[in-house]
């Protein structure tokens, strides 16, 4: 059965340890339906540059586990991000991509352009990533996690996921931007140093 980007981030957050986590959109989503965490940053409106906040923070804090969450459309704008890491080849950074072909889950489940054919793993392992794999399944996603947490890195891990039914429509107000959403990941990233500073 398909998993949800929920159930993907629970059992990350139950694995983490003292892990960093990057994550964007669906993601970030589903981990703000979690416990707080110091060690959380989300990427907004930063659409597309959570592999590359990831991997400055993997750089900076080498002995710690960075956990990036990623969806299929916010790595498309930005798939320099992949090649960056993996010319980095940070041995802590985990990739995980939430896979649900669309952009907008939830809200207008648009169509990610060009998602049938796009063959993630193989994008990652081009790049330099040292392994690259999916998983099919709640089971095997904690194992390839816990397995990536332990070995050499970069790790990408694809996880097809399912998305809500869509609520945005013409019937339907769009949603409203607050200013915490353009100041939220400044605000986690200083958090972020405040917890490692400790």
């Amino acid at each position: 059965m398909i998993m949800t980007a929920k159930q993907v981030c629970e059992i990350a957050n139950a694995e983490r340890g003292n892990a960093i986590v990057v994550c964007t959109m669906g993601a970030m989503n589903a981990f703000d339906q979690l416990p707080l965490n110091d060690l959380n940053v989300a990427c907004v409106p930063l659409m597309g540059g959570a592999a590359s906040i990831g991997l400055g923070l993997a750089l900076a804090q080498p002995e710690r586990s960075v956990l990036v969450f990623d969806g299929d459309a916010s790595l498309l704008m930005e798939l320099g991000g992949l090649v960056s890491v993996g010319q980095a080849h940070p041995k802590n950074f985990i990739h995980v991509l939430l896979n649900n072909g669309v952009q907008f889950a939830g809200l207008g489940n648009l169509p990610t352009p060009g998602a049938t054919g796009v063959d993630f793993v193989g994008i990652a392992r081009s790049a330099g990533y040292f392994s690259a794999l999916r998983c099919a399944s709640e089971e095997e996603f904690k194992h390839e996690l816990i397995a990536a947490m332990l070995k050499r890195g970069p790790a990408f891990i694809e996880v097809n996921t399912s998305y809500a039914p869509a609520t945005l429509g013409n019937q339907i107000a769009a949603v409203e931007m607050t200013d915490e959403r353009f100041t939220r990941m400044g605000d986690e990233l200083r958090r972020i140093r405040a917890c490692l500073s400790n």
